[in-house]
């Protein structure tokens, strides 16, 4: 049962799903909309807050040091995805919507994710501190090259507001609530630890918020009669497909450029994430509300994707280490004697 139970979905991919659901029957209109959206932009204020106040800077520049490891990590997240992203067209093109290409496109220029990326990262041993710098700084300046790289990668005829303007409104909306928690973590962040699991509701029903208010906008558009099953099945295929590039091109060079099996760890995690936390909020800056909707699904199917296979991958690279550290023991044994 605990085999099978790595492959069902988690509780907030549920909790996506029937968030989508709800929003498909019962979508969001008129002066409900709008209180929405201002709810929402709060909602992703707190979201931003609570992520600086609980990143820790001593164990960001415990990983500090480790430059190589991060350049691999940003270069497999802004150069290696929008790559394959580019790559892809001549196959999903044919198969997918436009709007569903986009989403694809912007899902390849999201910043990896951090909560996940270090959990995983701890779960299969790996290097700790190294991970939490690397998916801290995606995270960071992704802020600013997502914008950028879906300025000059989204499909013509979708007009992504990727502009200064659009820069500024994210670093209002997202870059000054963290700012302000990291700052204020002094005095904040241990009321935060302490009330982890209660805050976690704040993380994910801000995301909630977001997905309901976009796909509201989106159903009232008639987003359901305009992306047909096929496409949507392609997209998850696609999704699997760009995971497992990024999981085997960043094992290959970690290890060909001679990192440890930890380092090689945190660079595969962090490396091979796409955030829907720090995702779902832009696209509600960049693109128009009724586009929102349909091009998040790729983000929302590939959050599922890797987190079903990278917590396999991790409870494998678990295995592998208890081994090794029994070997040493057992050689070490003859020379104490």
């Amino acid at each position: 049962m605990k085999s099978l139970a790595r492959f069902l979905p988690d509780r907030f991919t549920l909790m996506l799903i029937g968030t989508v659901t709800l929003a498909s029957l019962l979508p969001a209109q008129g002066r409900v909309a709008a209180g929405m959206e201002t709810l929402t932009t709060a909602a992703i204020a707190a979201l931003f807050f609570l992520h600086g106040a609980r990143l820790s800077r001593e164990a960001v520049l415990a990983g500090v040091g480790h430059w190589r490891l991060h350049l691999l990590v940003l270069a497999s997240t802004f150069v290696l995805f929008p790559l394959l992203g580019l790559a892809l067209k001549p196959l999903l093109q044919p198969l997918v919507t436009p709007t569903l290409y986009t989403g694809v496109l912007y899902l390849c220029v999201l910043p990896s994710t951090v909560q996940s990326s270090i959990a995983l990262t701890a779960m299969a041993r790996g290097n700790v501190p190294a991970a939490v710098c690397s998916a801290s700084a995606s995270t960071l300046l992704g802020v600013l090259l997502t914008p950028l790289l879906v300025n000059l990668l989204v499909v013509p005829g979708h007009h992504a507001d990727a502009s200064l303007d659009a820069i500024g409104r994210i670093l209002l909306q997202l870059m000054v609530p963290f700012v302000a928690g990291h700052l204020l973590r002094p005095w904040v962040g241990g009321f935060v630890q302490r009330n982890a699991k209660m805050l976690k509701w704040v993380d994910q029903g801000s995301i909630l918020l977001v997905v309901y208010t976009a796909f509201s906008a989106a159903v009232v558009k008639g987003l359901w009669h305009q992306l047909p099953l096929s496409a949507l099945i392609a997209v998850a295929v696609v999704s699997a497909l760009l995971l497992a590039l990024a999981l085997g091109v960043t094992n290959a060079v970690a290890k060909r450029l001679g990192f440890s099996i930890e380092d090689r760890i945190a660079i595969v995690f962090c490396g091979s994430k796409k955030s829907v936390a720090s995702g779902v909020p832009m696209a509600n800056v960049l693109f128009p509300a009724s586009a929102v909707g349909p091009i998040v699904l790729p983000v929302m199917l590939y959050h599922q994707i890797q987190l079903m296979v990278c917590a396999v991958l991790a409870q494998r690279y678990a295995r592998r280490a208890e081994p090794a550290l029994a070997d040493g023991a057992a050689a070490a044994a003859p020379r104490t004697a």
